[in-house]
């Protein structure tokens, strides 16, 4: 094969693989296009009127860093309740479910596949009807006067004399809180886990067992943990973005924003407080830039712990 010859093969490689990139760039179009319209012109905005004093009606006036100033300064409720709230709030919300997810998962893993589908499909249901459940379940369980379920058991047992107004008290709305997201947890993250730990190949298990392994949590620690980090990771960023957008639970529980003395309420609460309650839209982008950097704070220690590098 001579010069002239290779040097054609080579032009039409070349032709070749520009149809291809080609071709791959218009598929990947609509990703893009939904991309740019949903994630990145949004948070631009978000930064551009986080300068600004807005209410919706005018035109935004800039203001520099006025709104972080007042944030951090003068913004009372939020620098002691609602910051320490979420914080707290995520700290035991996030890894609580995250570790019960994966607790499950593994649990189901060991039943058969019949009965595994059925479980499955029973603890998922709750991440999908949760609005619903809300207000037939659990506003009812807690409901504050004697027809609350919760209040009937206690009074019969003598515990209590009179009903307990659980979702208008400080003292015990925030746990409630707590206690029906965990309920609602087992959602995406809960079947990738399940997912992970099903696809794991069941010779490592065999092999590990003639090497010296005789239990189920080095069978964990070993095995199934390091087989599954790309489900591990994927279910840590899920719980730590369901975390921190987490809001609605508190409004939805005591039926108003801010909720009463503000103990239930997180920063996406305080966001639409100021977006859509007072109209201050360059103050609620601002807060909306904070829960931003903080999840993306946390998503990249996920990253650290399961993410695997090439």
């Amino acid at each position: 094969m001579n010069n002239s010859e290779v040097l054609k093969l080579k032009a039409k490689s070349n032709q070749k693989r520009k149809k291809d990139d080609i071709a791959a760039y218009w598929f990947s179009l609509p990703y893009v296009l939904l991309f740019l319209t949903f994630i990145v012109i949004p948070i631009v905005l978000a930064v551009f009127l986080s300068f600004t004093s807005y209410d919706m009606v005018g035109v935004p006036k800039l203001i520099g860093l006025n709104n972080f100033i007042y944030l951090l300064t003068s913004d009372n409720e939020f620098m002691r309740i609602i910051l320490p709230n979420t914080i707290k709030f995520a700290v035991i919300v996030g890894p609580g479910s995250y570790i019960l997810s994966f607790i499950m998962a593994w649990i189901l893993a060991q039943f058969p596949h019949r009965l595994r589908t059925v479980l499955a499909i029973i603890i998922y249901s709750p991440s999908l009807t949760a609005g619903v459940t809300m207000t037939v379940i659990w506003r009812v369980f807690f409901a504050g006067d004697a027809s609350g379920y919760l209040n009937q058991i206690l009074m019969r047992l003598g515990l209590i004399i009179e009903p307990i107004a659980f979702l208008q008290s400080p003292d015990y709305l925030f746990t409630i809180m707590i206690i029906v997201t965990l309920w609602g947890s087992m959602g995406i993250g809960f079947l990738a886990m399940l997912a992970g730990i099903l696809n794991v190949n069941r010779e490592l298990y065999e092999a590990a067992y003639i090497d010296g392994m005789s239990n189920r949590y080095q069978e964990i620690m070993y095995i199934t943990i390091p087989s599954m980090k790309p489900q591990m990771l994927f279910g840590a960023v899920m719980a730590i973005v369901n975390t921190f957008s987490a809001g609605v639970i508190g409004v939805q529980l005591s039926g108003s924003n801010p909720t009463p003395n503000y103990a239930g309420s997180l920063i996406v609460n305080h966001i639409e407080d100021y977006a859509f309650l007072r109209y201050e839209m360059g103050y609620a982008a601002a807060l909306s830039l904070v829960l931003l950097l903080m999840i993306n704070l946390f998503s990249k220690l996920s990253w650290k712990l399961f993410g695997v590098k090439e």
